[in-house]
């Protein structure tokens, strides 16, 4: 009995005046002040523009899933100005059961952010997860305040296996409270998807713009040098970490705002240092220095300056230069391309040559002379290049190469006067003594 009369007295209507029945479905709005003075609540219904009337009773009103999705959040704002539905009643009806428990009034001061009360069906409601939650992601009785409403009021009390509680969970990731904060979320125009993508975005243009123009001004520099870009040992625990990374860190040292976006404050998907970032910056870097010639030729004829060399990584390369004069009639010689080729025939040559011109807009049918070294692939009468070439462009005429032909003819003038050719032989005998040993090259230069 006396838990019965516990319980009891919790569900007890806590108001002096005297009960009025109900009498109709529609319950009697009470305007007498009770004992304990509850919070103020909204009993008005919303219209918006565009948006149909929102019914107040969370009994009669649609489901949010059921609204179209591009008057969802003109909806939800709607309810949220209203706030939830709590009205005020001179009785609420009992409940079937065999203790007579009903709703209490004084709930709504505890849970005043986001419960409802529908007196059409007598049961109660959550206004957050009704606007949000409309997915039960395998969470059981997730309708029971969204949906079908919730009426066991057995389960109200004061301790911690309070149906309300439950629902609010103690999780800040929890369902109710993810919807409230999207609640709050959706009333606060600065935290919007858009607002908020477009000033992530914004700064992150920025500070890419920032790290990009960091790397390209190291390249430059590096490329103009000749320097080498990688070094031996590049992790951030080394104390030489090659010239690029150490360039880098240079800017930064300067610049406060280089400094918050470089490096290891820069996102790890973003840094744009990586030798493949090298690369491209050095290769766009080139195709404009390479466009830059192509416009000063314009439609002018030019002449080609071939050779060919083998690297440290044991691969024939092929160097071209372009001679030509330009508008201001000024000669000009600049390198152009550097391509490998498999072999040094003098028809793969001509070949890598023409895609070379091709794909920059060079006709081949321009080429005024060609300047190459004295080996029979090159010089040729019949199948060296500049024979394939000629046969092309009869303009084309071959000069050799005038460094070439002057060593060629410093030779031959040593081997007829027998003064210079016992000089030139005397000279290099000194070099190759003198540069085997550091103390003879000392002794060389004190002498």
């Amino acid at each position: 009995m006396g838990k019965q009369k516990r319980l009891d007295s919790f569900f007890q209507k806590k108001c002096d005046d005297k009960e009025i029945s109900m009498s109709s479905k529609t319950p009697r709005l009470e305007h007498q002040s009770c004992s304990q003075s509850p919070p103020k609540s909204p009993i008005v219904e919303v219209e918006e523009v565009n948006i149909p009337l929102i019914e107040r009773d969370p009994r009669l009103r649609k489901p949010m899933w059921e609204h179209p999705i591009n008057q969802r959040d003109e909806i939800r704002r709607a309810y949220l100005r209203a706030g939830p539905y709590q009205i005020r009643l001179s009785s609420y009806p009992f409940s079937e059961e065999k203790h007579h428990r009903r709703f209490q009034y004084s709930w709504f001061a505890q849970f005043s952010s986001w419960l409802e009360y529908s007196p059409t069906k007598d049961a109660a409601y959550c206004l957050p997860c009704y606007l949000f939650n409309m997915k039960s992601n395998g969470q059981p009785g997730w309708d029971a305040f969204i949906v079908k409403g919730f009426r066991s009021w057995k389960k109200i009390n004061s301790r911690k296996n309070c149906a309300f509680l439950y629902h609010m969970g103690v999780d800040p990731c929890s369902p109710h409270n993810n919807d409230v904060r999207s609640c709050v979320d959706l009333m606060k125009q600065s935290v919007h998807i858009d607002k908020v993508i477009h000033r992530q975005n914004s700064e992150e243009i920025l500070n890419n713009k920032v790290r990009v123009k960091t790397s390209i001004d190291v390249v430059r520099w590096l490329a103009f040098q000749a320097c080498a870009f990688r070094g031996h040992d590049e992790t951030p625990g080394s104390r030489n970490r090659g010239n690029f990374l150490e360039l880098v860190e240079l800017l930064a040292s300067y610049n406060d705002d280089v400094k918050k976006v470089v490096l290891e404050n820069a996102p790890k998907h973003a840094k744009y240092v990586s030798p493949l970032i090298q690369k491209e910056i050095l290769h766009v870097i080139a195709n404009k220095v390479r466009n830059k010639i192509r416009e000063d030729i314009g439609d002018l004829r030019f002449c080609i300056i071939v050779d060919k060399a083998r690297d440290e990584s044991k691969k024939e390369q092929m160097a071209l230069v372009l001679r030509f004069v330009d508008k201001g009639g000024f000669i000009r010689e600049p390198f152009f391309d550097l391509a490998h080729v498999k072999d040094t025939a003098a028809l793969t040559l001509k070949n890598e040559i023409c895609v070379i011109l091709a794909r920059h807009g060079l006709d081949v049918q321009n080429i005024c002379g060609q300047g190459y070294d004295g080996a029979s692939n090159m010089r040729g009468e019949w199948k060296g290049l500049q024979a394939l070439f000629l046969n092309d462009c009869p303009s084309a005429y071959y000069v050799h190469c005038f460094a070439h032909r002057l060593q060629l003819a410093l030779v031959a003038a040593s081997r007829e006067v027998h003064s210079v050719h016992e000089f030139f032989n005397n000279l290099s005998f000194i070099i190759n003594s003198a540069d085997a040993s550091c103390k003879r090259h000392e002794e060389l230069h004190a002498s």
